[in-house]
This record gives structure tokens, sequence and C-alpha cells, in this order.
């Protein structure tokens, strides 16, 4: 095939920082690619992929149904390109036929999205923290990356070409900072604003998130997720001064309802625990540690904070609450009601109301055993007392700080309004406290345990019926599923996990109906698309999170032995893997 092969280097000469673009163009592709407008990303055509879960109420569900039950055992490796080696989470997104992707070490290419021919790549230079990153956005003639050095950039979908760069500023700490700020979540474009959070795990004055303008990159606001001292909320933190305050990382990608003009976002608890364990039991002072663990709800144009609910206040157990927010309609008491859901580690889902964040409901998988009740009315929780951290003995509590679910998304089939979660049945021995500087500034061991009878199954994908509640199935194995899952509308739910395997599962009952051999672990947002009438999944392989490579299989390994699964599996290295119903 004839190419015309175009090389264009730009060297920006703005501290030691250098940019690089390389591209390769077909004749036709600028002419086949199309702009994307805020109504798309509304309501996209079924083939395209535009958003981190497709959709900006992050259901993670394709309404294509070409492969389905009957068919899938003629589903096949389609192609495969080899990535760079770094860890990341990535997700690449589809239109009209092409594919974007943001790879390790700050490369983006664009592909073919039927054979996985380069189109173009970008490579930012320098690297920066090889912080592993969700995603990027599209949206108009712009693909927006956030890089390992605190940039946002802008890049022609056409070329790869630099539109605009912005330098995230964040404040200056006298201390060295044990980890650095990290730009870890996908941004999102909402209502003509650039979205996009900021991970500051173990940060004087915590995280945040900014807006920045869609034509230039500059910011527009700031929203910070560690409540100021003399704002609201600045009187949960037991009077510890600003600089004393961290955590509320924004790590994981906003939802956004149009309709409403909100996005949500969830954000993270803080590691410095000691000075929150117990309230100071002064008048008009707690120690709730706003906004960690909360769904904070945005005017993506302002930043105004609209309203907020906090999931588990002062958490003392690294049980995150930062994960997704999805957004569906419900028909509780026979009138449709558009609510947010969410969880954390735990699996202890919270439904709110997705217009005034009122508290609706919640339901529980069975995994944890700190949470004991909820009130009705409230949401608030009553914790388990054997789970508060003291320096007298230890408590089995469920699930680990590294288990239960995390960052691997669920998906929901809006049809049936079925949700489908992966999960990890891995507890851990908490306790006691001591001056040992661990994890968390308690000084609380934390050891991995299986759960009480265990049957050596860790690994678990759990259907819900978000109507009712009720647990409807759910597939078992001894190897964690560790992607996102991905539903579809042939009732083929697709998962990957921890022994390098791809599955597919009948959403009626959770039977495998297929599995693939990817050749190393996956680690991404698997999603579909199609081109021209075919459907297509993909996702990327070997590129883990320290989640993956070593937390989860660390923990196996060690309960099971020599008779891990795990052990000795191969490595392919990192790959972007995409499958098609064969044509043989």
């Amino acid at each position: 095939m004839l190419i015309n092969r175009m090389a264009i280097i730009s060297v920006l000469a703005i501290g030691l920082f250098v940019n690089t673009a390389l591209f390769a163009q077909e004749l036709n592709s600028v002419e086949r690619f199309k702009t994307i407008s805020d109504e798309e990303l509304t309501k996209p055509d079924d083939e395209d992929w535009l958003i981190w879960r497709r959709t900006y109420d992050a259901q993670g569900h394709s309404p294509l149904d070409q492969i389905n039950k009957s068919n899938i055992d003629d589903l096949a490796e389609a192609w495969r390109i080899e990535l760079e080696q770094g860890p990341n989470m990535a997700t690449p997104l589809v239109h009209n036929g092409v594919m974007f992707l943001a790879s390790a070490q700050d490369s983006v290419l664009a592909l073919d999205a039927t054979t996985g021919e380069q189109l173009w790549e970008y490579k930012h230079r320098p690297t920066g923290f090889p912080s592993p990153r969700i995603g990027i956005a599209l949206h108009g003639d712009k693909v927006i990356v956030p890089t390992q050095n605190m940039q946002v950039v802008a890049l022609k979908v056409a070329t790869g070409e630099l539109i605009w760069k912005h330098e995230i500023e964040t404040p200056q700490h006298e201390e060295p900072l044990r980890l650095p700020y990290s730009l870890r979540g996908a941004p999102m474009v909402a209502n003509g604003v650039v979205l996009q959070g900021v991970t500051a795990t173990m940060i004087p004055e915590g995280g945040f998130l900014v807006g920045l303008d869609l034509e230039t990159g500059d910011e527009l606001w700031r929203f910070h997720s560690i409540a100021r001292p003399d704002e609201p909320g600045g009187n949960t933190w037991n009077n510890l001064a600003l600089e004393d305050r961290s955590g509320g990382s924004v790590w994981v990608p906003a939802s956004y309802d149009p309709e409403l003009d909100l996005a949500y976002y969830g954000t993270a608890p803080t590691y410095d625990t000691a000075p929150l364990l117990h309230s100071l039991n002064e008048e008009g002072v707690s120690n709730e540690a706003l906004y960690t663990n909360a769904t904070i709800a945005l005017r993506p144009k302002t930043g105004e904070l609209a309203w907020f609910f906090q999931h588990m206040p002062n958490d003392q157990w690294d049980l995150d609450w930062v994960f997704e927010r999805q957004i569906v309609e419900l028909g509780g008491a026979g009138i449709p009601r558009k609510v947010v859901l969410t969880a954390g580690k735990m699996a202890l889902f919270d439904v709110l109301d997705a217009a005034t964040g009122e508290y609706l409901d919640s339901f529980d998988v069975g995994l944890q055993n700190i949470v004991t009740s909820i009130d009705p009315l409230t949401g608030d929780k009553t914790i388990n007392p054997r789970a508060i951290p003291n320096a007298e003995d230890s408590n089995l509590l469920c699930p680990m700080a590294n288990a239960g679910r995390n960052w691997p998304s669920a998906s929901i089939n809006p049809a049936t309004k079925m949700l489908y979660l992966p999960l990890s049945e891995i507890c851990m021995m908490f306790g006691p406290t001591s001056d040992t500087r661990t994890l968390l500034s308690t000084g609380v061991s934390i050891v991995p345990q299986p759960m009480v009878n265990s049957d050596g199954k860790f690994g678990r994908v759990q259907a819900i019926n978000l109507e009712t509640g009720e647990m409807v199935w759910n597939f078992r194995e001894v190897a964690p599923p560790v992607s996102a899952t991905l539903s579809t509308a042939s009732g083929v739910v697709f998962v990957g996990t921890l022994d390098n395997r791809f599955v597919a599962l009948d959403d009626k009952n959770g039977e495998m109906l297929w599995e693939e051999e990817l050749g190393d672990i996956p680690n991404s947002f698997p999603i579909s698309y199609g081109v021209n009438g075919k459907q297509y999944v993909a996702i990327v392989v070997g590129q883990p999170s320290v989640y993956h490579a070593t937390v989860l299989k660390s923990y196996i390994d060690g309960f099971l032995g020599d008779d891990s699964p795990l052990a000795d599996l191969p490595r392919g290295g990192p790959a972007l893997v995409v499958y098609a119903l064969s044509s043989d």
C-alpha cells in the first residue's frame, strides 16, 4: 500500500520540555475523520466509543449485538499491535473507524480501527513520573491528553499536531513529596469545558479538580477536594491546619448529565489517618474529613459545587469511594427517577438522586464486615466497633484495602437494569496500631488474608438487579477479574482476568461462553466498536498497574503457594488486542 509519510518535529522551548509528533498519514484519513459535536458525545453513533465508558453516564455498555451467544465461538483475534512498556490503565476511543489510544511513556496513537495500521503517533517528553493513566478525551477536532508531567495537551485528530498545552500549577512544598502529583483520570469535555482531576496521594493540601478552556487550555476554575479551614466543610478536619490535611485524590474520570448540567466525581480518602482517628469532642468540630470519600456534583462552566454526599467519613481503612459514578433511570415506587450510584472498595452501593444528592438507598454484595447498619433516611453508616484501629488487637476485616472492588469498573445494561461488578474476595488482618510507619499514619498493620471458609476462589463477577438490589448470579473462580466489565446488547459480558484470560459470560446466568489466552495481564477498560457494520472488541494487556502486577498476584500466590495458577504465567509484553468474528 502506498503511504504518504510525513515527519514533523515540533520543538517547544519551554524549560527542558520537548514534545515530538511523528505521524504516518494515509492520503484519505483526514477526509474520513469527522469532528465530534456535543450532540454526538451525548448520543453517540452505535459503532463509536467516544468517552471513557462510552457514554456520559459511565455505563460501559455497547449497543452492538453482532457478536452474540450463538456465534461467540467464532470470535477470534483480528489484529494486535505492540505497545510501550510501563504501567497504564488504558481505554481506547473510536470514532468513524479511527482508534485513539494513550499508551505508556506519554505516547498517543491514532490507528485504523480495522487493521491497527498506525496513522500518526505523538510523543510527549519528558515522561516524568510513570503514573498509569485511564485515558483521553475527544471533542471537535481535538484529542485531549493528560501527561505524566502535569500537563494537558490538545492534539489535532487528523495529524497529532499540538494545538495547545497547559501545565497545571501545583502548590510548592518545603519537604520533598513521597509521591508526586499526577493525572491518572481521563479528562472529560462537558458543556464546553475540559474537566481534569488531580491525584495528590500523600501531598499537603490534597487533590483538586480543574476546568480548562476547550479552545486555549487556560485554567477557568479550580475546586479543592480537601475543604479549606475557612470554607464550608473546613471544620471537619479536627482543627488541622491546611498544610496538615491531605488526600482526596481525584483519579477516576467523571460522569456527566447534560440535562442537569452536573458533572459527578468521586474522591479518595487520606492516608494521614492518625490525627483523625478520634474526635476532639469540640462543638462545631468533627473528624469527618470533607470532601474525602464523597460524591461531588459540579457545574462544568464554573466549578460551582451543586451538592455533595460523603459515603464514608473518616476512612481509617483505605477503602476508597473514588470509583465511577454511574447515572441510570430507575423506577422505584413506579416513578422513574434519575440516580447516581457508586460503590467503594467494600462493594457497598449508595444510590443518590442525581439532581439533589438526596440519599435514596443502599445495597451490599455481602463481601464486607465493617458497616453493620445504614440509616434508611440519611445513609449514615454504623461502623463495627472491632474495625476501629486500636493498639491492643487485630481483627479480620473484609475486604482487603487493595481488594474488594477497585478501579476496574462495573458495566450496566440500560435495557435490563443489570449491573456487572468485578470483585476480589480477599480480606485483611487489620491492626494493632503502633509507631511504625505504614501506609496509614495510625501505624496499623495490614496483612492480606483469605475470607473465612474460603474455597480458594478469589475472583468474582457479581450481577445485580438495580431495580430490586437483588444479587442475581455470580461467576467465581480462582483468578480475580482485573479489567472493567463490558456489557453488550446481545447479552454477552466481557471481562479480563489476572491469569491472562479474556472471558465472555452469559448475562442471564453467568455461564462462561468463551475464553481466550491474551498472552499477558489485561489491565484496562475493554471496549466494543463497529466499522462498516462489523463489530470489534478491544482490550489492552501487558501494561499492569501495581494493583495487578504485584498486589493481587502476591496475595494469591501467598495463599496457594505452588498450587497458584498465577505462577509462571507467560508475559508476552504490552499489546492492544482486538477481536472480531472470524470470516472462515
